[in-house]
């Protein structure tokens, strides 16, 4: 079916957008790389409230459009240009060519998982649900694998992408609040860590995580 096909390959932008943030050298492309990923994902929503006959995911789609693509892009794009490590760098602890082959090696296994899923509805998105699994381990891999507190702020936010996506996939009925709260926890979080990151540049003069092994009372 069209539709579905549509959804599976917007969701598969996806991982291609991610990868963009988690291998941008520059914090400031890395917020415009989410800006666009969360774009692709309100083009999501939009295309399962029109399959699925969805009033909450179009009301889904402002929010996260105002939240995702305009709000949170904007915040770390004012915090994080002003922050820039030159002793750190993009802070890569993987090469290049090892990183891309873990994301790889993520997606595929999140698809033999999905394939034994049989919840009601799933046949026609079992890639999109993947791809959004995945999508949370990539996010996950981003802030274990980043030594650079600023990226791993995006690794954080690509998990909640991930979640986002997971939950309109299987609950396209759930309540506007729903999102609401998904939204708001999204918008704070960064905000905060926005606001830890900035002061801990100012204090140590550093964005390594590694370099946080002190803590003074």
């Amino acid at each position: 079916m069209l539709g579905f096909a549509l959804i599976n390959g917007l969701a598969g932008l996806l991982i291609v957008t991610s990868q963009m943030v988690i291998l941008s050298k520059d914090s400031k492309n890395s917020a415009r790389f989410y800006a666009l990923q969360s774009f692709v994902l309100v083009l999501i929503f939009l295309s399962l409230a029109k399959l699925q006959g969805s009033e909450e995911l179009y009301l889904w789609s402002v929010s996260a459009f105002v939240t995702k693509v305009v709000l949170v892009p904007v915040i770390m794009f004012r915090a994080f240009g002003k922050l820039h490590d030159e002793k750190l760098g993009s802070g890569d602890v993987l090469p290049l060519a090892l990183s891309v082959a873990l994301s790889g090696a993520v997606v595929i296994l999140c698809f033999v998982v999905v394939l034994g899923v049989t919840l009601p509805g799933s046949a026609e998105i079992k890639p999109a649900l993947a791809v959004s699994l995945a999508h949370f381990f990539l996010g996950l891999a981003c802030i274990v694998t980043q030594r650079n507190i600023l990226k791993q702020v995006f690794g954080y936010c690509l998990m909640e992408n991930g979640s986002h996506l997971t939950l309109a996939l299987l609950a396209a009925k759930a309540p506007e609040l729903v999102e609401v709260g998904i939204a708001t926890d999204a918008i704070f979080a960064v905000a905060i860590m926005a606001v830890l990151g900035t002061k801990i540049f100012r204090t140590l003069h550093t964005l390594d995580a590694r370099q946080l092994t002190t803590l003074k009372g």
